[in-house]
């Protein structure tokens, strides 16, 4: 790489790293005082509310990579263009082009890092997470097996397999003791519907009646004595769970890894539910690093612009409005895809489509000039 190169590269990579820390600053900020509400419910206490908030920063770091590219991009190159730095660049014989390809370059080290963020740190850390909030907050013993999440609700222990977002439960195993902590039957549910104030809906229910021992060895034992299986389409389960506490098992979508996603659609489909949503996901997993390129290159078309102190200031708001509209419409296709049905490919990509639409205009116009 030559020396010019090597100083571009630079100072965008410190400008990019210094916004991503102002951004992931002002976040946790936001994210403590939100965690600081629980404080006092059940064990949860400061300690909890901090190592909260610590281990939601990698997810935190995935979601504004990009809006920090392209805002440490524009205060780069636009000093750089108030210093002429940069029409010296053009004077020398570096093209537009030439300059988008270096600015690629630096950009591809950021969806590489926002990548594997993606699929290793952050659905690992925001699992961790939300498991530290539900053990501190509510008083059930809360672990999670190769079997599912297991939890004590009174003198039952319940396992369940799978939860999602919706409020719903699949694969929930019940096993109630009685008050000398005898086995009195083991309740078996294919999923559960979470109606409010304490009340589950179970669909697909086996429960398994365990009789009475004492009774069983008496000369004419009752008809309690007796072990029976019994099956119900559905019924409704009175239970101290709630979305919150099982929240240990849901990480959003958008948090989950490529592996964990495409393992979760499978299941989804063999049991002939909805994966709209999980479909987005998908795709928006496969393209949300290449949106790092795409805000670079939103960001070249202003180094062409000479400007005073007060024209980088401006650059650098519209910089911020323009990361902020594309988290908004990042957010809002996906919202749209799910309640219209639209093709999965086009929700997820369709916000970064039109923002490399815009680049490539704006590139053009400068090409022009």
């Amino acid at each position: 790489m030559k020396i010019h190169e090597r100083y571009l590269a630079r100072e965008l990579c410190l400008a990019i790293l210094l916004v991503l820390t102002a951004l992931l600053a002002l976040y946790a900020f936001f994210d403590t005082i939100e965690s600081l509400k629980d404080v006092g419910r059940g064990q949860f206490g400061v300690r909890h509310a901090f190592l909260y908030v610590a281990l939601r920063l990698p997810g935190r770091v995935y979601e504004l990579t990009p809006i920090a590219v392209l805002i440490g991009a524009l205060y780069a190159l636009s000093n750089l263009a108030r210093h002429s730095e940069i029409t010296v660049l053009r004077v020398s014989g570096m093209s537009v082009l030439a300059l988008l390809r270096l600015l690629f370059k630096v950009a591809g080290i950021f969806a590489l890092v926002t990548l594997l963020l993606g699929e290793m740190l952050a659905p690992f850390s925001e699992r961790a997470a939300q498991e530290i909030r539900t053990k501190a907050i509510y008083d059930v013993v809360a672990k999670e097996f190769i079997s599912g999440l297991w939890v004590k609700d009174g003198r039952a222990f319940v396992n369940i397999r799978a939860a999602t977002q919706d409020a719903r439960m699949e694969g929930v195993r019940i096993y109630q003791f009685d008050e000398e902590n005898r086995l009195n039957y083991v309740l078996e549910a294919k999923g559960g519907e979470f109606l409010g104030e304490g009340q589950w809906r179970l669909t697909g229910v086996t429960r398994t009646v365990l009789g009475d021992l004492k009774n069983l060895r008496q000369e004419t034992p009752s008809e309690n004595a007796r072990s029976r299986v019994e099956h119900e389409d559905e019924m409704h389960w009175a239970s101290a769970l709630s979305p919150d506490i099982i929240s240990v098992l849901m990480v959003a979508p958008e948090r989950m890894s490529l592996i964990d996603l495409v393992s979760y659609l499978r299941h989804l489909s063999s049991n002939n539910q909805n994966t709209q949503r999980y479909d987005i996901a998908l795709w928006k997993k496969i393209f949300y690093p290449a949106a790092t390129l795409v805000m670079m290159a939103l960001a070249l078309p202003f180094a062409a612009h000479h400007g005073r102190m007060g024209g980088v200031s401006l650059q650098i708001f519209g910089g911020v409005m323009i990361g902020v509209v594309f988290h908004l419409l990042n957010t809002l296709f996906s919202s749209l895809g799910v309640l219209r049905d639209w093709p999965p490919f086009a929700s997820a990509i369709a916000p970064s489509a039109l923002f490399l639409l815009a680049a490539a205009g704006m590139i053009w116009r400068v090409e022009r000039r």
